[in-house]
């Protein structure tokens, strides 16, 4: 049970389950993610003899390892999501951390800052300086009082 699903979770990034099961998971899963940090023939058949699922060997040392590369440990995450209705038995979602877009504090890119400015002027009035606006302004209330 333990085997298919940790190729679950590492097939799809996240699985719910309940706690109990999430648990021993992670005490499943954990050392092998370790051992897929360091890519090599020992290591691939050690954790395809825990597996049996070759697409999913390569995927853990080609994708997940190389994501966790830097990661002292800690792979996985434990988020409680309540209770399961028919047999009231405590239930959680179980995820590899670095592909949770949501908490990772990896940020893709700068996003760009605006900042509101106040009125713009009008057209008009941004050709002209301001003191030639000025005489338009007098010409125009001549023109109006004849």
């Amino acid at each position: 049970m333990l085997a298919n699903m940790a190729n679950s979770l590492i097939e799809h990034k996240r699985i719910t389950t309940t706690v109990a099961k999430a648990k021993a998971l992670k005490k499943y899963v954990e050392p092998l993610i370790t051992k897929a940090k360091e890519d090599n023939t020992h290591n691939r058949r050690v954790v395809f003899s825990y597996l049996k699922n070759k697409v999913t060997v390569t995927e853990l040392f080609r994708d997940v390892a190389v994501k966790v590369g830097d990661r002292p440990g800690g792979y996985t995450r434990i988020i409680k999501t309540g209770n399961r209705l028919g047999d009231n038995a405590e239930m959680c979602l179980i995820e590899l951390v670095d592909y949770n877009e949501i908490y990772t504090n990896e940020k893709e890119g700068k996003k760009k800052r605006t900042r509101r400015a106040g009125k713009k002027a009008t057209p008009a009035a941004e050709n002209t300086t301001p003191s030639e606006s000025n005489e338009t302004k007098k010409d125009d209330n001549t023109e109006a009082a004849e």
